[in-house]
């Protein structure tokens, strides 16, 4: 009879997903000599084996691969177990595992760990900040409880739920200040500055300026909103940004902002998660507490940019 361990079966999801021992042995807290260990019994007690092990690399088997699919839905209902358990208390405690999209994270999560923390004291709160895929492959596979994303998703097996909307505003050099708002034909124009491949508001971006066949030498990149900034009041071309990141991003770059014209550019930011999780109804209580913290924080920020609609 085939016997293995729950916990053997964490740290081969581990090491099946990091696809490195070194990191998969940090990622269970564990040495790797411990990992290798209990990865060896397991391939042991199954009588195959999972990986292909060379000098530089780890790889599934075949098997493995069969075996990695199968033990990820088996980990996701044992968590499951656990949610059911924490959704019969009263209120909201333990681990809470929320994503959020590099777009908003700098400018919304302290607002939200604040009140979180104040109304639910006895929350864990584990926070992952990373693209939209990756956020949507680690909520099916049960390594996110909720994500906070612009929306829509429409993926199957995932809810949504819509928090805010926001316009992009234009960040150009402040010598621009003054001069008359661009549409979206001049923006084609000019040189735009974009958050590199895999973030959805590029895409979004890409999408108001109908610039998704645009040659890659007619863009520039940046890896954040941050650094998009400061290369425009470096005056290397322009950019859009949320108005989320207006106050944070723009206070030590020579740079103007300013509205587009309606119908302006916007994304709707919401919160998702999967429709089995028993957790449901705790977070539609956690999103109630990040559309009121989201609002606090657009407004605080609308004021401090001296941008219109605060209050």
């Amino acid at each position: 009879m085939v016997s293995f361990t729950l916990k053997q079966l964490r740290y081969f999801e581990a090491l099946a997903r990091h696809r490195h021992f070194g990191h998969a042995a940090d990622v269970c807290a564990i040495s790797q000599p411990a990992l290798s260990m209990q990865i060896k019994e397991l391939e042991g007690s199954l009588g195959a084996a999972l990986f292909e092990r060379s000098a530089r690399s780890v790889r599934l088997t075949g098997f493995g691969e069969e075996f990695a699919a199968r033990a990820r839905e088996i980990l996701r209902a044992v968590d499951e177990l656990s949610e059911l358990a924490r959704a019969a208390r009263d209120r909201l405690s333990g681990r809470l595992r929320i994503g959020i999209i590099p777009t908003v994270a700098p400018y919304l999560l302290p607002a939200i760990i604040g009140e979180l923390s104040r109304l639910f004291p006895g929350l864990d709160l584990n926070l992952r900040e990373t693209i939209t895929p990756r956020l949507i492959r680690e909520l099916t596979e049960g390594r996110l409880d909720t994500a906070v994303v612009a929306l829509p998703i429409s993926e199957r097996g995932l809810a949504e739920v819509p928090l805010f909307s926001e316009e992009f505003v234009l960040v150009r050099p402040h010598g621009d200040a003054g001069k008359p708002v661009p549409d979206r034909e001049s923006l084609r124009e000019m040189r735009l500055l974009l958050l590199e491949e895999g973030h959805c508001f590029r895409d979004q971006a890409l999408s108001f300026c109908d610039l998704r066949h645009a040659r890659p030498r007619e863009l520039l990149d940046g890896s954040s909103l941050a650094t998009l900034v400061q290369m425009v009041g470096a005056g290397i071309g322009v950019t859009l940004i949320p108005e989320m990141a207006v106050a944070v991003e723009t206070r030590s770059a020579p740079v103007s902002v300013v509205r587009f014209a309606d119908p302006a550019p916007q994304r709707t930011i919401g919160m998702i998660w999967r429709n089995t999780s028993p957790l449901a109804r705790q977070l539609a209580e956690v999103a109630d507490v990040v559309r009121a913290a989201a609002a606090k924080t657009r407004d605080v920020g609308k004021a401090q940019a001296g941008m219109p609609g605060a209050g």
